[in-house]
């Protein structure tokens, strides 16, 4: 059962869906682990994790956009996270991605990368995205250049620090 009114988006390999309450404990698990964790926020105890879930799922509704729960359609299995974030305090509506360690390396980041974007111009109407990427990040780097997005600032997030702000290609430049 979703949590939120998210729609219901296909790839060739995956599924992006609105968070279900099963998939807290595979996302606490990542937020948990400070190492792979903390270029997007990281956590040392598991209530804190269980609330940035929880946030997750009340910026469906205050926004009306969030992060989908990744999965694979051949398994069923949650791969990660991939969506569209823009808390309070955020510069402006960031496209970001999260692939669960058994899962790194097969391409999937980008593939649900794309469709969020794809979702985010086409059925939201943003007419720009950034991501925003801690320095360090050198495998969301490369992600966000190879999505076509190119370093624009440096800026201070109030929440993780010093991030580095790419800017994603337009609407009109991904868009068929």
């Amino acid at each position: 059962m979703s949590l939120t009114q998210a729609p219901y988006l296909e790839t060739e390999r995956l599924i992006l869906r609105g968070p279900e309450p099963e998939d807290a404990e595979p996302l606490m698990e990542f937020l948990l682990d400070r190492a792979r964790s903390d270029g997007f926020g990281g956590y040392d105890h598991r209530g804190d994790a269980w609330r940035w879930f929880a946030l997750n799922v009340g910026h469906w509704h205050l926004r009306g956009y969030g992060y989908f729960t990744i999965e694979l359609k051949e398994t069923g299995a949650p791969a990660g996270i991939s969506g569209i974030w823009n808390p309070e305090g955020w510069p402006e509506p960031e496209l970001g991605w999260v692939v669960f360690a058994e899962f790194e390396g097969k391409g999937i980041a980008s593939e649900a990368a794309r469709r969020v974007r794809r979702y985010a111009y086409e059925d939201l109407g943003l007419k720009t995205l950034t991501s925003n990427i801690v320095p360090g990040n050198a495998r969301s780097i490369a992600l966000a250049e190879r999505l076509g997005a190119t370093y624009e600032r440096t800026y201070q997030n109030y929440n993780m620090g010093e991030d580095l702000l790419y800017r994603h290609p337009g609407p009109d430049e991904v868009l068929e």
